[in-house]
C-alpha cells in the first residue's frame, strides 16, 4: 500500500456521482488527470466547511468536478460562479452539474476569464484558480479586489510537479508564470499565505482584514 492509497482509504468518500464523473473524464476526455480527483475533492469541501463562503469564484471549470466539491459544502443560500475557456468542454461540465443536484447554486461561465470576471458583479468569499498558469499573477491582480476581507484564494498547481525548483528552459511559459506567482503573493504584504505539498501544490492565500501596518 502507498502512503496515497492509505490517504484515500482513511479520508471520506469522494460519492457515486463523483466517482461517475471520473470515470467518464477518462473514457471521454483527452486530458482526465488534469481534474482534481478524491484527495483534492475532499481538501476543497473541507475549506468550504470550515470557511462557509457565501460566493465563490472558480476560475478553470474543466470538468466541475471540483466545482462540486466546493458545491458540496455550500450553505443553502451560496452560489459558485465557474469559468472555462475551452466551449468544447459546456456539454460535458452541464451535463455533470444537471446529475449533481447543485444546478441551482452552479452558475457557468465560457469565455476567457480575463473578459469574463471584470463583468462579475459583487464581492466573492472564496476564490479558486485552476486555469492557464501563464496566467495566474493576471487572475490575481483581477480578482483581488473582488475577494472581501477575509476572504481566501486558493491556487492549484504551485508546485507545477517539482519544475518550479528545477532549472527552467527559457520557453516554459507555464512554469515561468507558476514561478512570477509564487514570487508575487510571496512578497504581497495584504495576505497570509502557505503553499501545502497537496499532489501539485495548493497555496492558500487569506486576504487580511486591514492593511498591514508600515
Amino acid at each position: 500500500m502507498t502512503i496515497d492509497d492509505y490517504l484515500l482509504s482513511h479520508i471520506d468518500d469522494e460519492g457515486d456521482q463523483l466517482a461517475r464523473l471520473y470515470r467518464d473524464a477518462h473514457v471521454r476526455l483527452l486530458r482526465p488527470r488534469m481534474l482534481s480527483g478524491h484527495l483534492q475533492g475532499r481538501i476543497l469541501k473541507m475549506m468550504v466547511r470550515i470557511h462557509q463562503p457565501k460566493r465563490i469564484l472558480e476560475i478553470g471549470t474543466y470538468t466541475a468536478y471540483a466545482t462540486l466539491c466546493l458545491a458540496e459544502a455550500l450553505p443553502e443560500n451560496g452560489e459558485i460562479h465557474t469559468i472555462e475557456k475551452d466551449d468544447e468542454m459546456e456539454d460535458f461540465i452541464r451535463e455533470q452539474i444537471e446529475l449533481s443536484g447543485f444546478q441551482d447554486k452552479i452558475r457557468v461561465h465560457i469565455g476567457d476569464a480575463l473578459d469574463v470576471i471584470p463583468q462579475l458583479d459583487g464581492l466573492f468569499d472564496m476564490v479558486f484558480i485552476d486555469a492557464d498558469k501563464r496566467l495566474y499573477s493576471e487572475y490575481y491582480d483581477l480578482i483581488f479586489d473582488k475577494v472581501c476581507p477575509g476572504g481566501v484564494i486558493l491556487a492549484d498547481n504551485t508546485l507545477w510537479s517539482g519544475k518550479v525548483v528545477e532549472e527552467i528552459h527559457p520557453g516554459d511559459k507555464q512554469t515561468l508564470g507558476i514561478l512570477h506567482f509564487n514570487e508575487k503573493i510571496k512578497h504581497d504584504t495584504r495576505v497570509e499565505k502557505v503553499i501545502l505539498p497537496l499532489r501539485d501544490g495548493l497555496t492558500v492565500i487569506y486576504k487580511l482584514t486591514s492593511p498591514p501596518s508600515k
